[in-house]
């Protein structure tokens, strides 16, 4: 039996506990409408060019970021994911005396930090009542992610820069801003050139349904990014990968399908989670739910992978959560329908029955 798996999405494990190839699979929060038609004809159309060398410097991908950001393509650093990118960031951060990181957070930030030598201080979120950043985070150098992940919780623009400003580097992970229509993302992009302090990481692999493919850029002053450039191994991005960014980021129908489907479906899977004995969701702005659990999470992860093949992701990474959270992808309105219908039968079976002696 593999171990237990600290990322969402291992589908390897979830079929050998499952029994089964086929999986629901609510683990990774991934756009179930993808991947976008733009990205199969980029693929087909860059397999001829597999027998060269991808461009050392991504100049087409480079140029199609920065048009999308209204930016100068040396303020753009394409990367293998947002696992790469985080390792440079960190080495960044690791020049500081002091990184603060609000959690619980994606376990890749400590793993990214601890390589790097970076020193963390952990900055616990109340899940429970309300906190202002400024209340949470002490002056110091700042690793956040926004929306931030597994809450969901957006943070204001007007809420981090004075963050910012008082701090001596800042890397903000905006891997799931993109869920959010333009008009209500919450995104420091346009902050960058009065912030050199300030590092963006974007991921296209989620929003475009492409986490196999790999694909993530950071946005940064050139001088940063030009240190960066030094560090790396070459062709860190590969050929197919660098086709699909340059053309999915204009992919208007896509990201406008995305942006009508994600509000009501995500309300209605709130709705149906809150109405289960036991369970307690937390409102959130991406596409996954944190939801609060009082059967452990691994109990009924594997409950449901057994019976009705369906994976959700358990928080136990995150130390500060446990065995009584789990969160789940929103996706179609009868794969959501599913998962409630699995957790139902799920929760009947693992909650003691008060009235049987």
């Amino acid at each position: 039996m593999i171990t237990r798996p600290t990322h969402g999405g291992n589908l390897t494990w979830a079929s050998q506990v499952a029994g089964s190839s086929v999986i629901w699979d609510f683990s990774a929060s991934i756009n179930p409408w993808g991947p976008p038609a733009s990205a199969i004809a980029a693929i087909q159309a860059a397999i001829p060019e597999l027998i060269h060398y991808p461009d050392p410097n991504y100049g087409a991908l480079r140029g199609a970021i920065a048009l999308h950001h209204g930016l100068d393509p040396a303020w753009v650093f394409p990367g293998n994911g947002a696992a790469e990118l985080l390792t440079w960031a960190a080495m960044d951060l690791a020049q500081e005396s002091l990184t603060a990181l609000i959690t619980p957070a994606f376990a890749d930030y400590g793993r990214a930090c601890r390589g790097a030598g970076a020193a963390l201080l952990p900055c616990g979120l109340d899940l429970h009542s309300e906190q202002r950043l400024e209340d949470l985070l002490p002056p110091s150098a700042l690793l956040l992610n926004n929306p931030h992940n597994p809450t969901g919780k957006l943070w204001p623009v007007a809420e981090l820069l004075p963050l910012i400003a008082e701090s001596p580097c800042v890397v903000v992970d905006e891997a799931f801003m993109d869920f959010l229509p333009p008009g209500q993302q919450q995104s420091l992009i346009p902050y960058l050139a009065q912030f050199p302090q300030l590092v963006v990481l974007r991921s296209l692999t989620k929003f475009y349904s492409l986490p196999g493919l790999r694909l993530g850029y950071a946005l940064a002053h050139p001088d940063r990014l030009a240190q960066w450039r030094q560090r790396r191994d070459p062709w860190a991005v590969n050929h197919l990968a660098a086709a699909v960014g340059a053309v999915v980021l204009e992919d208007q129908e896509f990201a406008q399908k995305t942006w009508q489907w994600l509000p009501p479906a995500r309300e209605k899977l709130f709705q149906g989670l809150a109405g289960l004995p036991g369970l307690t969701p937390y409102p959130g702005a991406a596409n996954f739910l944190l939801v609060e659990t009082a059967v452990g999470s691994d109990l009924l992860q594997l409950d449901l992978l057994q019976t009705a093949q369906v994976l959700i992701r358990d928080c136990l990474s995150f130390p500060e959560l446990g065995d009584r959270y789990f969160r789940v992808a929103v996706r179609t309105e009868a794969e959501n329908q599913h998962l409630l219908t699995a957790l139902t039968a799920s929760l009947q079976r693992l909650t003691p029955n008060p009235h049987v002696p």
